[in-house]
């Protein structure tokens, strides 16, 4: 009975059955933001071996013969008052320098490399030049022209003793040698730093005229780019036109401007320092250029040969085979070719070692490397057409011979010209970073090499630049005055550093089973010469025309 008055248990609450979810299928990460590596830019309207309309030849020659003007003007401006030379001096100096490019540029684009580059006088010659300079005072010569003279005369000399050793690299085939020892993780840095090695010819030189360099930096990227975009709706030749031919209009205008402002008095009483940078009056080169003067042989006089300006110009000439071998890298990115196989950039380097005995022979107080603000105006009009530049070979030789007409664009002021390096110098170094994708970006080996020669190329240079620009002189201060100028030459140079580096650290840094994460699966291929190794896209690329051939040596075809 007392049982049955308990209260009743509770209910059992059975759970719900638990609902298993299926597991989150997750997508790979960096899903949507992976792009297959490219051995070629897709959005070149022509490539190395294809070609424009003779119009647009002539047109897009014409404007390389102008973008190359600019640091030729540079040079010249930098070199020839040091030794002592007049305006009219100068005028003769660019005259030499622009026959020279001329010359070399067409021997490198028929039997060197093959590729659209431009040969034009280097940077790399004025710590020796300005060495030669300074070693003959003034007090031993009755005229400041007649120190110009000696000093030409001296530095035709060295350059014409130096020259042996790029022919000796070159042609021996020991350049194309090292080469073989390249990959992707080196010429990442070495490409980038052969464009932002340059990064004092662009905004400092600018701002020397900001009221003509910045209009000319803005209205160049409006009108190249910006234009045609929001107006190809209009009509669709807009976008050709100003995507090809737009550099040639914002120089007009911005040349048109520094006119008027010259004209009309703005720069009547500002600093000589001023004046020079802004007036378009202010070279003298149009009254001092001869109207017609055909650059000939030994035409400052028979070159003096001494053992140490010779020594001291090897450094320089040394440095143009390490600035013009990532030169060419760039180039065959933007003109659409292979990466230059080790025999062709052999035989350049030695062609490269004619050029600079020419160029000694003609008067040419600099030697020459690959000109960097022409391969960024390849991809900046996307035409790496080899007819083009061959075609601006002629424009170099014709103002190089009628002074007066080459003068006139000579005069253009120079802050114009450095707003557009700051476009073009930018080009080339983003081109060394495509390298890396043919490498492993996710390997900290390469990341290491990659940023460590990147910014030794860049700090070192600065501190002997620096350095100079304090002291009157580079670091090296030995008794040995040929050692001084190969140092102070050598790591003044970013590309020369930034490949000495890289090369030391990739060849010797975890070298065993890194072969995939290097790169080399991919780059060996064109590095080869041999037909069982070689890509066989080289020989469409990089072999000589079919009556050179047979006149070559086979090691270097």
């Amino acid at each position: 009975m007392g049982e049955m008055n308990q209260p009743p248990p509770p209910p059992v609450v059975v759970p719900p059955p638990m609902v298993v979810q299926p597991p989150m299928m997750h997508a790979p990460v960096g899903a949507g933001a992976i792009h297959p590596p490219h051995e070629q830019f897709h959005h070149l309207a022509y490539c190395v071996h294809s070609n424009p309309s003779w119009v647009q030849v002539a047109a897009l020659a014409f404007l390389h013969y102008l973008v190359m003007l600019g640091s030729t003007v540079m040079l010249a401006s930098t070199i020839v008052p040091a030794m002592g030379g007049t305006a009219g001096d100068k005028a003769r100096v660019i005259q030499s320098f622009l026959f020279m490019s001329g010359i070399n540029t067409l021997l490198q684009t028929l039997i060197g490399t093959r590729l659209p580059t431009v040969m034009n006088a280097s940077f790399a010659f004025v710590v020796p030049v300005l060495s030669i300079a300074r070693d003959f005072d003034q007090n031993k010569f009755t005229s400041n022209h007649q120190r110009f003279v000696h000093t030409m005369r001296a530095t035709q000399g060295a350059l014409i003793v130096a020259s042996i050793l790029n022919m000796i690299l070159g042609f021996s085939t020991a350049w194309g040698a090292y080469a073989k020892k390249f990959s992707p993780v080196i010429m990442t840095p070495v490409v980038c730093v052969v464009g932002l090695g340059l990064f004092a010819l662009g905004f400092p030189q600018v701002g020397k005229c900001v009221e003509i360099g910045l209009p000319m930096l803005i209205l160049a990227v409006v009108v190249q780019q910006y234009v045609p975009y929001y107006f190809s709706h209009v009509h669709g030749r807009i976008t050709f036109l100003f995507e090809r031919y737009s550099l040639l209009l914002c120089i007009g205008i911005m040349w048109a401007f520094a006119a008027i402002l010259t004209a009309a008095g703005a720069y009547n009483h500002v600093s000589l320092k001023t004046q020079q940078h802004c007036r378009t009056d202010k070279s003298y080169l149009m009254s001092s250029a001869p109207w017609i003067k055909i650059p000939y042989p030994f035409q400052w006089g028979t070159p003096i040969f001494t053992a140490g300006h010779s020594f001291g110009m090897m450094g320089a000439v040394l440095v143009s085979a390490f600035e013009s071998t990532g030169a060419h890298f760039a180039t065959a990115r933007l003109a659409g070719a292979t990466p230059p196989p080790a025999n062709v950039l052999s035989r350049s380097i030695g062609l490269q070692g004619i050029g600079i005995f020419l160029e000694g022979i003609f008067g040419a107080p600099a030697g020459s490397s690959v000109s960097v603000e022409n391969i960024g105006l390849l991809g900046l009009t996307k035409v790496g057409s080899r007819r083009v530049i061959q075609i601006s070979t002629g424009f170099m030789i014709f103002f190089s011979i009628f002074g007066k007409f080459g003068a006139f664009f000579a005069s253009i002021p120079l802050p114009i010209f450095a707003a557009i390096f700051c476009i073009l110098f930018g080009i080339v170094a983003a081109v060394g970073v495509s390298y890396m994708q043919f490498a492993n970006k996710n390997s900290m080996r390469n990341i290491y090499i990659i940023g460590l020669s990147l910014f030794l190329g860049i700090s070192i240079p600065q501190y002997f630049n620096e350095y100079t620009a304090s002291a009157g002189t580079g670091p090296a201060r030995t008794n040995a005055g040929w050692f001084n100028d190969i140092i102070n030459t050598v790591f003044a140079s970013g590309p020369t550093v930034a490949l000495i580096v890289a090369s030391i650290l990739d060849n010797t840094l975890e070298v065993r089973g890194s072969e995939s994460d290097r790169g080399l699966s991919w780059f060996l291929p064109f590095l080869h010469r041999r037909k069982v190794f070689s890509d066989p896209r080289n020989d469409e690329f990089y072999s000589f025309p079919i009556r050179v051939h047979d006149f070559i040596p086979s090691r270097f075809h």
